[in-house]
């Protein structure tokens, strides 16, 4: 594995991590919107990464020499949760009142969300300390040379 390979998976990492955490701070942003632009309480987002797929030339050679190597991660999609149920509170002065006085909250749980966010986080770090690790052992790589 060469090293800008090895610098190429861990900026995919941190690129796919930050995205987690924009999404994140979204989520927690609107923990109280009970109406979006659609009339509709907010849905909690959740982002689905998988690994990026190699070049042509790179998955041909991988098997050829029975190597296996990674190429890094992508967001493949960032989906709206449709699991967890949303909060109902009994409000009947809120004006996105139902008829029985319950209003619709999103599904958004504050501290699932902030867990996530330093999931996210550690992992970014780890990102940047493996890139950083790998530009160092490029920089003594070339100082071997002289």
């Amino acid at each position: 594995m060469s090293y800008m390979n090895g610098m190429n998976i861990s900026a995919s990492g941190m690129s796919a991590q930050r995205l987690r955490m924009d999404i994140i701070s979204q989520n927690i942003a609107n923990v109280n919107t009970t109406r979006d632009e659609n009339g509709h309480p907010y849905r909690r987002q959740t982002v689905v990464f998988s690994e990026k797929t190699p070049a042509p030339f790179a998955g041909f050679l991988n098997s050829a020499t029975g190597a296996r190597n990674g190429s890094g991660v992508k967001v493949t999609q960032i989906i709206q949760d449709s699991n967890t149920p949303m909060k109902m509170v009994y409000d009947p002065s809120h004006p996105d009142a139902n008829e029985e006085g319950y209003v619709t909250y999103p599904n958004v749980n504050t501290v699932t969300e902030m867990t996530n966010l330093i999931d996210a986080s550690r992992a970014y770090e780890a990102n940047v300390t493996a890139f950083n690790a790998t530009k160092s052992m490029a920089l003594k790589g070339l100082e071997i040379g002289k």
